[in-house]
């Protein structure tokens, strides 16, 4: 794990790991299970939308729609997307059953980082990312007094986080850059904006939009690189990220032909 940046406070409630080990295991035995899917504050990322909606096999749009709503972000200059709760008591998370988890394959970031969050800063040499975590202590938990011990590699491991965490790195990459304000005076929902968040959030539209305007051809994707952003929205949020930032006036891989 790399040490905690200088700059970041740790938040209340959390504490960093010890020896890079932790106690946890969540499992119907325990008095607390599915307490945490309800009445949950849960922010969700693009690629979260994206796993999410392809499990529910739902238009991102159409998922947007029904299960989310907008809130803060990171920053004023864009918002943040929310999870909308049901609304029996408790305010369970919509895809939760008396069971458990209804799309745990595909559950968010957050979720299956639990009871780790993880934080990312860039390091300046490159604009490369550094990774840090917290460990969460919310008093209703009793997992954490299982003896089920991990280390964090061993838990990113069995959580299956290397891909969530490579496309949030990229997520936070261009996050920061939208926290400049790239947006031309253009005011909030302008028209810059709502493009910006139709790549980020509603990726099957985008999908469309790229076919329409032929972005691939212009920007030099090879073959390679088209066949796997024709099967995999994971690969086009990847071009996308870098599309908006080229298209926005900011740093950028890619290169008009």
């Amino acid at each position: 794990m790399s040490e905690l940046p200088q700059e970041i406070d740790i938040p209340e409630g959390r504490t960093t790991l010890e020896n890079n080990q932790f106690n946890f295991h969540c499992h119907p035995g325990v008095s607390c299970y599915l307490k945490c899917c309800h009445d949950v504050r849960l922010h969700l990322f693009p690629y979260d939308i994206i796993r999410l909606k392809n499990r529910l096999k739902l238009h991102s749009g159409e998922f947007m729609q029904r299960h989310t709503f907008l809130g803060e972000g990171s920053h004023p200059f864009f918002p943040g997307v929310l999870l909308k709760l049901g609304t029996a008591e408790g305010l369970p998370c919509p895809f939760l059953s008396d069971q458990g988890c209804t799309v745990y394959p595909d559950r968010p970031s957050a979720c299956r980082t639990y009871p780790l969050e993880r934080g990312v800063s860039s390091t300046g040499k490159g604009g490369a990312m550094k990774e840090y975590y917290f460990l969460t202590h919310h008093p209703y938990c009793k997992g954490h007094l299982e003896e089920r011990s991990y280390t964090l590699k061993q838990w990113q491991r069995d959580q299956a986080l290397h891909e969530y965490n490579l496309h949030n790195d990229l997520w936070a990459e261009v996050d920061a850059f939208f926290a400049t304000n790239p947006w031309q005076g253009e005011g909030k929902a302008g028209p810059l904006q709502q493009l910006a968040f139709m790549v980020c959030y509603n990726i099957d539209d985008f999908r469309a939009y790229t076919e329409a305007h032929g972005l691939l051809k212009r920007f030099g994707v090879d073959k390679a690189g088209r066949n796997r952003i024709k099967r995999d929205d994971g690969a086009l949020l990847q071009f996308g990220f870098q599309w908006l930032r080229q298209h926005l006036g900011g740093p950028s891989a890619l290169r008009r032909r």
